[in-house]
């Protein structure tokens, strides 16, 4: 089977700068109804949490939209999302049964694309632990196909790819299974913008800026733009700059990174007290532990 990452190793370098951009909840105003019409519904039904269905969408939506686990690939979101779900009092009380897939656990601790093709594989070739995650994780797709259309980027995002455009080679680093980035970029005529679309399928946020940008360019050249805690995390472990999208604020974040911080990246004058003073409203915008 071919490597789905090796577009982004083989990739060239057409311009002095390199921008990566997250997409759901970054570009698009599409992780509330992704996570709350979509997964959460999911993750009810195909785990059998109908007793508990109101703890487990908070703790579903704790997890993918507020906290410090925002953006995280749906598998390892799984996982921390039952095991808070066990802790629960309010489900400890109800004698709930909460699944655990001990299987799903050791499959994300060996394969670093973790996406619907390589969990097909694995059930294939007779790893039964991963059937049901399997059967939950292609309801969510077809819910996503269904639901998720006319979601339109945020105020200030084409303008920003508009005026980095020429200066900097744009792509879409994301955990989103690529077809739907693809569809979405498309609608909303964006894909012309980027010169790639990486999804889950090429592996982590890190991996896909290590293989397409960190040996290529300068490290004060890379930019990461995104909306959680993982595009932060996949910047720094590539040594590259970081741009946050405030959750609740993106409007206002877009209008910043087109008004200022693009200028001060591409003028270099962007690393050091301005990107820590960016990164410090950050990580006070979303907690580690649920208050409940």
């Amino acid at each position: 089977m071919s490597d789905p990452a090796q577009a982004l190793r083989d990739f060239v370098p057409g311009n002095e700068f390199f921008i990566g951009i997250d997409s759901d909840g970054c570009v698009f105003d599409s992780m509330e109804i992704k996570q709350k019409e979509c997964f959460a519904p999911m993750f009810v039904k195909h785990h059998g949490l109908q007793a508990v269905s109101k703890y487990a969408r908070q703790v579903w939506e704790f997890v993918n939209l507020y906290s410090k686990t925002r953006g995280v690939n749906r598998f390892p979101a799984l996982v921390r999302a039952l095991d808070l779900l066990r802790e629960r009092p309010e489900v400890l009380a109800r004698n709930a049964s909460v699944p655990s897939y001990p299987a799903l656990g050791e499959w994300i601790e060996r394969e670093t694309k973790l996406g619907n093709a390589t969990l097909a594989a694995e059930v294939e070739s007779g790893n039964d632990g991963l059937a049901q995650v399997k059967i939950w994780s292609d309801a969510v797709n077809a819910q996503i196909a269904d639901i998720v259309h006319g979601v339109p980027p945020f105020p200030f995002v084409r303008e920003c790819l508009g005026q980095a455009l020429g200066r900097a080679d744009l792509m879409v680093i994301s955990q989103t299974p690529g077809d739907a980035l693809e569809r979405e970029w498309a609608e909303h005529d964006l894909a012309r913008f980027v010169k790639a679309i990486a999804g889950q399928e090429m592996g982590t946020k890190t991996e896909h800026l290590q293989f397409a940008a960190a040996s290529k360019y300068p490290a004060e050249k890379v930019l990461m733009i995104g909306d959680a805690p993982g595009d932060h995390k996949a910047a720094k472990a590539n040594g590259v700059l970081f741009y946050p999208i405030l959750p609740g604020s993106e409007e206002a974040s877009w209008e910043r990174l087109q008004s200022e911080a693009l200028d001060r990246f591409f003028a270099s004058t962007y690393a050091g007290d301005y990107e820590a003073k960016l990164f410090a409203e950050f990580d006070a915008s979303l907690p580690e532990h649920p208050s409940c």
